[in-house]
């Protein structure tokens, strides 16, 4: 069954994941709600290739979870705004992030990727029900992000990777998203019948 006739199901569980069912469009979401409105700068925290953004964000925008705002015309160039409609998928983004914590655990024992402030109460926020007691009043912009020091260097490492591609074209392209993923791994001398010394 493809993806197409998934969409024409009277489940709304499978229009719903045709709409955002990868994991670019919730990466996409995230950026979005942390501040993060450039493509080119989208782009560099999420590792997509130009072609998959730009299409991951029509389909967004056709079904209505974003917005294009025009920052310069000369050439055309857009920022990409959350909509009422993807607002509503900030609980979802929030119960990702609450589960990954809960399974996988911080980078560093008690600081989190992004520190979340309720605005109101100044209290630290780690899941919904310190937020909202109803789920669907739930948005980010209720919240101060705080972007913590490990995920900050990972993301300063993904924006110099990019800006490196983009200085040396594709070909370094490759080579640059290698150095922005982290240490290189050693691989294990062969060892065996087939190995020459």
């Amino acid at each position: 069954m493809s993806w197409n006739d998934v969409c024409k199901s009277v489940c709304p569980v499978d229009w719903t994941l045709t709409v955002i069912g990868d994991r670019w469009v919730l990466l996409i979401m995230r950026e979005l709600g942390l501040g993060v409105h450039r493509f080119d700068a989208i782009q560099a925290q999420t590792g997509m290739s130009s072609h998959m953004l730009s299409g991951r964000l029509r389909v967004m925008e056709r079904h209505g979870l974003i917005d294009r705002r025009m920052y310069e015309s000369r050439p055309k160039r857009y920022e990409y705004h959350k909509t009422e409609r993807g607002r509503e998928l900030d609980p979802l983004i929030m119960l990702l992030r609450s589960y990954g914590r809960k399974w996988r655990g911080d980078p560093k024992k008690g600081e989190p990727a992004v520190a979340l402030r309720d605005k109101k109460t100044g209290k630290l926020v780690d899941s919904l029900s310190e937020v909202t007691d109803v789920v669907e009043d739930f948005r980010f912009n209720l919240l101060d992000k705080t972007i913590g020091p490990s995920f900050l260097a990972e993301r300063e490492r993904k924006a110099q990777a990019f800006k490196e591609a983009r200085a040396q074209g594709d070909a370094g392209k490759k080579a640059a998203r290698r150095r922005a993923s982290g240490p290189a791994r050693r691989k294990k001398p062969q060892v065996g019948p087939s190995s020459r010394v």
